[in-house]
């Protein structure tokens, strides 16, 4: 039963892998828009910070539940 619980809680940190691959393709395309119109630099920026939190979120809500899954399931 226990090694069941270790897969869980593995599954559900996979979030964070799909959280910083998203972050790496928005600040790639973020840097590439600034390049071609430096003047939008701050709207860029701002979207840019609001979809990185919102994808880290993701990360720190599997992270979450891989520990809730490992202190309570045991």
């Amino acid at each position: 039963m226990s090694g069941l619980i270790a897969v869980g809680a593995g599954i559900a940190v996979l979030a964070g892998l799909g959280a910083g691959i998203g972050i790496g393709i928005a600040t790639s395309k973020a840097t590439e828009a600034i390049a071609r119109q430096p003047e939008a630099k701050d709207d860029i920026t701002r979207i840019l910070l609001l979809g990185s939190a919102l994808a880290e979120a993701t990360a720190i809500y599997g992270f979450v539940i891989a520990v809730l899954i490992i202190l309570f399931l045991k």
